[in-house]
């Protein structure tokens, strides 16, 4: 029997379907050991190394696999095909004491009968520089994660979670918001034109240029102005232009413009659509058993294999005509710094159309296996042609411009419309009638409308996507786990208006908090570079550890500025630091080694002020107790000295000494009055006093809601509260 793990129990299942006799196909359901939950786990005196730990919802797991694999006359690790799935691979080798150097990898880009089996034909060792890869990301994020995070709590006030790449793409969400609070609109007038030439029907067209430079008027004086010039004109065709505009076809979808066009058309979230995707990768049940329909969604090449473009050209001719295949096969290119591991994402089988599953597929499966068949399909298609006009009209010292296109030969957009409804802005028309230069036209009325420039806009899923691949910030497998962590409503970093993204407060603070001591972090170009080198890694069998020791250096020393804080230490009066440690964040003196002192941070805290102790000239603190805030010595406990900050708060009086009494609580929770004479007067009441005697029995009267009455239980007299 020969065993093969993967990760997930549904592709388990879809490669069962194609593998039988001699094959047992087990999951590990995901990595099977990582870093520490509460703890860094990583030795930043030991050369960076990770400390792996397994989970314990992990052990049974473990101990099934390693029983199987002990049975096993061989096995093979078949998880994903990227770097996080070598790095699973390895976990599993190094658990189940598998030889590294034994060629038991596989991997396939598609769970096909054809792909899981040509993979069994070629395996391969495991790629070590991917898993390294995989391990720099991991250590460095969990490194800036442990670090800054408490930094910032500590700052804040709040429980916050700093990451590497997250908040580079929060920092963008909040610099897009205060450049649309600082935005000032400004008024500017358009003028459309509705004109006439002999013969032929009205058309409109839009005041661009005078003098023949751009110009819009800016109020409505300005614009009443050039309505009466333009009415004193002559208007004449100054040119028209033809154009024939062909529309080439997008390319097949890679993992961000599937998260962008998913949440557009959609409108799911890129977490959701990841979901989704990874079932229509992994399988999902038929009458004939689980069926897999699209090729793995974390990708950032638009290349497809010469056997998927062939069937789907067939496809195209048979169903739509020949007309609609390109002159040449389509070919994209994929970015410059695209990795290109595999394929596009595209189904597995142009055969298994969306509707012949529909019946197997929740809407949502449904509708997003739709939308990466049709453009898959769309892709190798020829394409969309449309006739093109542009108008140039010259009215004194005016011009006016229109244009418009239409629809041809429908090409790709018969099957996948990316199209985008734009405002009519630039006096465009469904369709320009015909025109010759120099024709004299007729002006039947000038429309005025009143507009003001609008402010950037909003961060949408689909736009923050976007932007963060076009700056290189982020990978296919992190941007659905960004915009979790971005949305997330234990913190709520961000929050959604509709389709758009704005920054809740906490976020505004954060962020100047990271800008202030982590300017490297935060910065787009040092992030998109860290990226280029964590993927070099892989591609190169660059020393990680190095990548490592050269960012931690100068991050240490910002680490150490931002981690200091205003709590004193108690007992040599420097200031505290906070520290991550085993069991959290906890205060550390930062006058280490000669003071040792360190304490919780749940502890309340002293606060350094500028004032000094009037009996002894040591600096003053601020510090919290039972009664509220106070002043008190930092070289407690030599000197004692202390002054309540809280407002005094009066509540009845004394009678013992006739001075005011306080409300106050003791340890236990209870509510109690005390003398402000104390310690010289120790009067204490569970009631709140009045500072006069019973005339029965000459003990204290308290008021008990709105009845005054004797102290001592067994004396009884009462009397009304206005007596």
């Amino acid at each position: 029997m020969q065993l093969i793990i993967v990760e997930s129990p549904h592709k388990a299942k879809t490669i069962e379907k194609f593998l039988k006799g001699d094959y047992k196909v087990d999951a590990s359901k995901g990595h099977v050991r990582d870093l520490p939950v509460n703890r860094m786990g990583v030795k930043i005196d030991g050369n960076f190394e990770p400390f792996y730990e397994i989970a314990q919802d992990k052990k049974a797991d473990i101990k099934r696999l390693k029983d199987e694999a002990k049975k096993a006359d061989k096995v093979f690790l078949a998880t994903d095909p990227d770097r996080e799935g070598e790095a699973i691979s390895w976990h599993l080798a190094e658990v189940l004491d598998l030889d590294e150097n034994e060629k038991n990898r596989i991997e396939f880009n598609e769970i096909s009968e054809k792909a899981v089996k040509n993979a069994l034909n070629s395996p391969r060792k495991i790629n070590k520089n991917l898993v390294d890869a995989q391990q720099a990301r991991r250590v460095l994020d969990r490194i800036v994660g442990y670090s800054v995070s408490p930094a910032a709590s500590s700052v804040l006030g709040e429980n916050l979670s700093a990451g590497r790449v997250q908040s580079v793409a929060l920092k963008m969400v909040v610099d897009r918001e205060r450049e649309i609070t600082a935005f000032k609109p400004q008024e500017y007038w358009n003028l459309k034109a509705t004109l006439k030439p002999q013969g032929e029907k009205e058309f409109k067209a839009l005041l661009t240029e005078k003098n023949g430079k751009k110009y819009k008027p800016v109020n409505k004086e300005e614009a009443d102005i050039t309505e009466r010039e333009l009415k004193d004109s002559a208007f004449t065709v100054n040119s028209v232009k033809k154009t024939v505009i062909k529309s080439h076809a997008p390319a097949p979808f890679i993992t961000s413009t599937l998260q962008q066009d998913g949440s557009v058309k959609l409108n799911v979230t890129a977490p959701q659509i990841m979901q989704i995707a990874q079932r229509l990768y992994e399988g999902v049940e038929t009458p004939n058993g689980h069926l897999a329909l699209i090729t793995y969604m974390r990708t950032d090449s638009v290349r497809i294999s010469s056997e998927a473009q062939g069937e789907a050209l067939k496809f195209i001719k048979a169903n739509y005509g020949e007309k609609y295949l390109p002159l040449k096969p389509n070919f994209y290119r994929s970015k410059k710094d695209a990795q290109d591991a595999h394929e596009a994402i595209r189904p597995i089988s142009v055969s298994v159309t969306p509707e012949s599953v529909k019946n197997f597929l929740d809407r949502n499966h449904y509708r997003l296996y739709k939308l990466i068949y049709d453009r898959f399909i769309a892709s190798q298609m020829a394409e969309a042609v449309y006739d093109g006009v542009s108008v140039e009209v010259k009215a004194g010292a005016y011009t006016l411009k229109t244009g418009g296109k239409t629809l041809v030969f429908k090409g790709y957009t018969a099957v996948y419309d990316d199209t985008k409804k734009e405002e009519d802005e630039e006096g465009a028309n469904a369709s320009v009638p015909s025109l010759n230069e120099g024709e004299r036209l007729d002006l039947k009325g000038i429309e005025k409308e009143q507009k003001f420039t609008k402010p950037p806009v909003r961060f949408t899923e689909a736009t923050l996507i976007k932007n963060m691949e076009e700056k290189g910030i982020g990978r296919p497998s992190t941007y659905a786990t960004i915009m979790a962590k971005l949305t997330d409503r234990k913190r709520e970093y961000v929050r959604k208006d509709k389709k758009y993204l704005i920054p809740n407060e906490i976020s505004y603070g954060l962020i100047d908090f990271l800008v202030k001591y982590f300017p490297d972090i935060m910065d787009v170009g040092f992030t998109a570079k860290m990226e280029d080198d964590l993927d070099d890694i892989g591609e190169s069998g660059k020393d990680w550890h190095k990548l490592i020791a050269d960012f931690y250096a100068p991050f240490s020393r910002r680490l150490a500025a931002s981690r200091m804080t205003d709590v004193i230490c108690e007992k040599c009066g420097a200031p505290m630091i906070i520290k991550s440690g085993r069991y959290g964040n906890y205060y550390a003196c930062s006058n280490y080694p000669e003071c040792k002192n360190i304490k919780s941070v749940k502890e309340k805290q002293s606060v350094a002020t500028d004032k000094t102790c009037p009996k002894c000239g040591a600096p003053l603190v601020i510090k919290e107790g039972h009664f509220g805030k106070f002043l008190a010595c930092s070289n407690y406990p030599t000197c004692k000295y202390t002054l309540s900050l809280a407002p005094e708060k009066f509540e009845g009086v004394c009678p013992v000494c006739g001075k005011p009494a306080r409300k106050m609580t003791s340890k236990s929770g209870k509510t109690f009055y005390g003398c402000t004479g104390f310690p010289d007067c120790k009067f204490m009441s569970w009631d709140m006093p009045t500072g006069k005697l019973c005339p029965k029995c000459g003990k204290p009267l308290v008021k008990v809601g709105k009845t005054v009455k004797c102290s001592d239980k067994n004396c009884g007299y009462t009397q009304d509260e206005d007596r």
